[in-house]
């Protein structure tokens, strides 16, 4: 009894430590931060303006927790695209426009901070590369390049 109590606390130990953060997986870049949540939400915001992209969605499962009277960890889905690269992109694929906008994706950590993850647009556009050829790879290299870019600025610290 005794080591199936012990096990079943190790496991919720487990759960409680994957919720925590964002783990590395394919076609994903996950920074941490030592930047507060809130900060770096505002980092990206900004970021995102200064390479001349758009928010063009904005989702906060915390948020909308705080709104009913609960408190969740930080997190905040931030999609991110403009009108020439969508034009681009459904002349290449039509299917891919599904994918737009491309999300970044802020997360706040048990210790305060806060990480900054994305899926890489070549990965988002992957499935559609048959359809789309050349054009959409060109376009998810040039689309991975700017946001990595916007990352880069929104993880600097101030």
């Amino acid at each position: 009894m005794r080591m199936l109590m012990y096990f079943m606390v190790m496991m919720l130990a487990a759960g409680i430590a994957r919720a925590d953060g964002i783990a590395a997986r394919e076609g994903w870049q996950v920074l941490p931060t030592s930047l507060g949540y809130d900060e770096l939400v505002e980092n990206l915001q900004t970021a995102v303006k200064a390479e001349g992209m758009f928010l063009v969605t904005q989702a906060s499962a915390s948020s909308g927790a705080k709104g009913r009277g609960l408190t969740i960890a930080g997190n905040r889905i931030i999609g991110v695209y403009r009108n020439d690269y969508a034009v681009r992109m459904l002349e290449a694929s039509v299917a891919a426009g599904i994918e737009a906008p491309i999300r970044f994706y802020v997360t706040e950590t048990g210790d305060g901070t806060a990480t900054l993850s994305w899926k890489t647009p070549s990965f988002v556009f992957a499935p559609y590369m048959d359809e789309g050829g050349e054009p959409l790879a060109e376009l998810a290299a040039e689309l991975d390049a700017v946001f990595q870019t916007i990352a880069g600025r929104a993880v600097a610290s101030r």
